[in-house]
């Protein structure tokens, strides 16, 4: 019922300033970077603007990926609904975007991928895959709607989507950080299930 920072804030109530430095959607699990100061989050907002961080995610996208490395450059296009729901396609007008992936494995007709971001667009990794015709696995927004609905019977309740690392200075101190998620035990044991042969 309440937001990660208003739950956040009431955990930490002696934290007098606590703000998000950057979001995640709703179902991805993983990294998420919060301030403790004003400064710090001037200077978090400033690296992100700027490119000074690495932003690494995995990704289980459906079919076979081929390539080793692929870089990604589709520009992408958001509107807003009616009811107010965001939306993002790729379009030639929209706002640059370029992801990295590599591909870690290959299961049960899914493919593992790690994805750098070197923009931060809204929803960039999900469009992307999708729009390539590997969506991600359980994605209810980009991805294969009767897909997911089977995958949700093999234990796949969300979306395949797990911010895994971050890499940044420490914006007052200036200290290399390297920021690990391990993958959640939902996500690692459908994995497990997938590389034994029983999915799909």
């Amino acid at each position: 019922s309440l937001g990660v920072i208003e739950q956040l804030r009431l955990e930490l109530p002696d934290a007098r300033y606590l703000e998000l430095v950057h979001r995640l959607d709703k179902e991805t699990s993983g990294v998420l970077l919060l301030a403790l100061r004003r400064s710090a989050l001037v200077a978090l907002h400033r690296m992100l603007r700027e490119g000074e961080t690495r932003k690494f995610y995995l990704a289980l996208a459906v079919g076979e990926w081929r390539d080793a490395v692929r870089h990604v450059r589709l520009a992408l296009h958001k509107t807003t609904g009616e009811s107010g729901e965001r939306r993002v396609h790729v379009h030639e007008d929209g706002q640059h975007a370029h992801t990295v992936f590599r591909r870690w494995r290959v299961a049960g007709g899914f493919s593992l991928l790690e994805a750098e971001l070197k923009t931060g667009r809204t929803h960039q990794i999900r469009v992307h895959l999708a729009a390539l015709d590997h969506p991600i696995a359980g994605d209810d927004k980009y991805g294969d709607f009767e897909l997911n609905r089977a995958l949700r019977k093999q234990g796949l309740r969300r979306m395949f989507l797990h911010a895994a690392r971050m890499e940044l200075m420490h914006p007052i101190s200036g200290v290399p950080l390297v920021l690990e998620a391990p993958m959640p035990d939902d996500l690692a044991g459908f994995l497990a299930t997938l590389e034994a042969g029983h999915a799909r």
